[in-house]
C-alpha cells in the first residue's frame, strides 16, 4: 500500500539488527541486485478482506509451463492459481507450491501458500519493485520486518529478490481480521477487548523501543493468528512505517496515513512523533467498544476538522453500558496535545487495562458492536456505489482513495492559520 505522498525511508539502524531472515541471492543478472541489504513501511498476510485493497493489477510476462509440464486442468479455480503461479520466479515455485490469491495492493499480490518439504502453510507477498512507489514500500516493509521478533507482530521468514519483484515469505494469519471475529462471534465484552488491546500495546511498545513507527494502524491491520477463541492478534502492513536510529532525531514530517485514524499534528503538518500510533489505537479502541467511529463524515474537511478539534461523545448503544474506566482510557490517548497522550507503555499501566476490566459489569456488548459495524458497512458500500456513478471504477477501487490526500491537508491548513491569525 503506497501512501500519495513520498515517504521518509530511513537507513535501518545498525546497533539493533537482528537479522534472523534468510535471503536467498538475485541472479547476476538484477538490476537491483543491492536492494534487500543484508544489515539492513487494505494487502494482508492474512485472511481476505475487500476493504482498503486495490485491485490495479500490474502487467507482467508469462513463465514456463508448470515443473510437471502437464497443462493446467479446466477448473476455473485451478486457471487462477495456475496464472498466479506464472507470475513467480522459479526459485520461489520450487520451495513453495503456490495455493490462492488472498489479497491485493497497489504494487503487490500476497498469495497462500505451503512449503514443499513441511507442508507448512505460508503467505508470500510479491511486489513490484520496477514502480518507485512499489520499491518504497517494499523497502519500508523490510526495514521494519527484517529486524523484528514480536509474537504480536507478523514474522518475515525469508526473502526471494529479481530484477522486478521482491517475494516476502511471511507467517499466514488464517483467523481474520479483529473486527469481523467479534461480529462472528456470540459474546464480546470489554474484559475481551482489554486482552486484544494489552496484545496490541505490546507489540507497539516493542516497536517504539526500536524506534519503528507503524503510522498505519487500523483494524484492517490487525489479524488474528488462527480461527480459535485463544488465537494471539497480530500487527500487520507496514509499508507506511518509519524507522529511527538510536540517537537520531525522533521527529517524523512525511504525510500519510488513513483519514479517519490520523492524528490532529499530522493534519497540521507539525513535525510528529511514534504518539501518532497511539491516537489511532485510541480510535481503534473507541471503535472496539461501540463498533463506532469517533470521528467520521464523507466530507474529508469536515472529518479532519473534527479530528482537530478531538471532540467526540459516548452516546448511543452500547455506550450506557460501559465502564468510565473504558471511557477514561479511551480519552488519555485521545489526546490532540501529543505530549499529554499516554505512551505504549503508560498505556499497559492504565487501570482498565491492568485488571483486564475487573470492575465493568461484563455486559455483552457484541450484539450493539455488531450491528454498528454492519450498518456502517451499508452505509459505506451505498456510498462506494454511488461514487461510481461519477469516477471510473479503477479509481473507485484503488486503495490510495482512502489515503490522505496533500490538497486537501493545504486547504485544511490555510483555513487553519485563518483562525488562528484572526
Amino acid at each position: 500500500m503506497g501512501c500519495r505522498t513520498s515517504k521518509v525511508l530511513p537507513e535501518p539502524p545498525a546497533d539493533v539488527q537482528l537479522d534472523l531472515v534468510k535471503k536467498v541471492e538475485p541472479h547476476q543478472t538484477d538490476v537491483y541486485k543491492n536492494f534487500i541489504k543484508s544489515d539492513g513501511g487494505r494487502e494482508k498476510t492474512g485472511s481476505p478482506s475487500p476493504q482498503g485493497q486495490s485491485q490495479a493489477a500490474a502487467k507482467v510476462s508469462q513463465s514456463p509451463p508448470p515443473a510437471n509440464g502437464q497443462p493446467e486442468p479446466a477448473d476455473p479455480h485451478r486457471k487462477k492459481v495456475a496464472k498466479y503461479r506464472a507470475k513467480f520466479d522459479p526459485r520461489v515455485t520450487a520451495k513453495y507450491d503456490i495455493k490462492a490469491l488472498i489479497g491485493r495492493g497497489s504494487f503487490s499480490r500476497v498469495v497462500r501458500v505451503e512449503h514443499r518439504s513441511t507442508r507448512q502453510p505460508y503467505a508470500i507477498k510479491m511486489i513490484e519493485t520496477r514502480y518507485r512507489e512499489g520499491r518504497e514500500v517494499c523497502e519500508s516493509e523490510l526495514c521494519v520486518l527484517r529486524r523484528v521478533r514480536h509474537t504480536n507482530i507478523i514474522q518475515l521468514m525469508e526473502v526471494f529478490e529479481t530484477a522486478e519483484r521482491v517475494y516476502m515469505v511471511m507467517e499466514l494469519a488464517t483467523g481474520g481480521e479483529l473486527f469481523d471475529r467479534i461480529i462472528a462471534r456470540g459474546s464480546f465484552t470489554e474484559r475481551d477487548a482489554t486482552r486484544v488491546l494489552q496484545m496490541v500495546l505490546d507489540g507497539v511498545k516493542y516497536l517504539h523501543t526500536l524506534g519503528i513507527t507503524h503510522r498505519d494502524l487500523k483494524p484492517e491491520n490487525l489479524l488474528y493468528y488462527h480461527p480459535g477463541a485463544d488465537s494471539k492478534i497480530m500487527i500487520t502492513d507496514f509499508g507506511l512505517a518509519s524507522t529511527r536510529k538510536k540517537g537520531d532525531e525522533c521527529l517524523m514530517k512525511t504525510t500519510c496515513g488513513t483519514p479517519e485514524y490520523i492524528a490532529p499534528e499530522i493534519l497540521v503538518r507539525k513535525p510528529y512523533t511514534n504518539a501518532v500510533d497511539m491516537w489511532a489505537l485510541g480510535v481503534i479502541s473507541y471503535i472496539l467498544l461501540s463498533g463506532t467511529m469517533p470521528f467520521e463524515d464523507d466530507n474529508r474537511m469536515r472529518l479532519y476538522r473534527q479530528i482537530l478539534k478531538g471532540k467526540y461523545s459516548f452516546s448511543g448503544e452500547p455506550w450506557p453500558s460501559v465502564s468510565n474506566l473504558a471511557k477514561d482510557f479511551i480519552d488519555r490517548v485521545l489526546t490532540v496535545d501529543p505530549t499529554e497522550r499516554l505512551t505504549a507503555g503508560q498505556a499497559l499501566k492504565h487501570p482498565w487495562i491492568v485488571s483486564m476490566a475487573a470492575s465493568s459489569s461484563m455486559k455483552n456488548l457484541q450484539r450493539s458492536i455488531s450491528q454498528n459495524l454492519l450498518k456502517r458497512a451499508s452505509s459505506r458500500c451505498h456510498s462506494t456505489k454511488s461514487a461510481q456513478s461519477t469516477r471510473s471504477s479503477r479509481s473507485t477501487k484503488s486503495s490510495k482513495a482512502r489515503r490522505v490526500r496533500e490538497k486537501e491537508l493545504r486547504e485544511l491548513n490555510r483555513r487553519y492559520q485563518q483562525q488562528c491569525n484572526g
